[in-house]
């Protein structure tokens, strides 16, 4: 991917996120259980790269945590087919406007979402 282009990402959570986490619990009351709970993000990074820094807890040069707590505890695999229609994006603002629209169409098909 190019410089200064960004991409959306999913990454299926372990379902234990839903009974343990309260503040994910709350964000998604139309959870029936039987789809996949997702945490959607977005990168100027592989998507790859990206989960790895939020599965090792990545801190940057000047000491700033990027990854999500969440991710990192519960954080399973990436699930491409659930973003690989969405088109790189050329602004940080795009990329956070169709993250939150990826997120709140799957919540619409009744998967648990995290997103930021």
């Amino acid at each position: 991917m190019p410089k200064n282009q960004y991409q959306v990402y999913v990454i299926e959570l372990s379902k234990r996120v839903f009974t343990d986490n309260a503040k994910f619990r709350a964000a998604n009351p139309q959870f029936n259980g039987v789809l996949e709970c997702l945490y959607v993000g977005m990168t100027s990074k592989n998507p790859k790269e990206r989960f790895e820094q939020h599965k090792t807890g990545y801190i940057n040069k000047k000491g700033h945590k990027l990854s999500s707590n969440i991710v990192q505890k519960y954080g399973s695999y990436l699930r491409p087919s659930l973003y690989n229609h969405i088109s790189p994006m050329k602004t940080r603002e795009e990329a956070l406007a169709m993250e939150e629209k990826l997120a709140l169409e799957l919540r619409r098909k009744r998967y648990a979402v995290w997103f930021n």
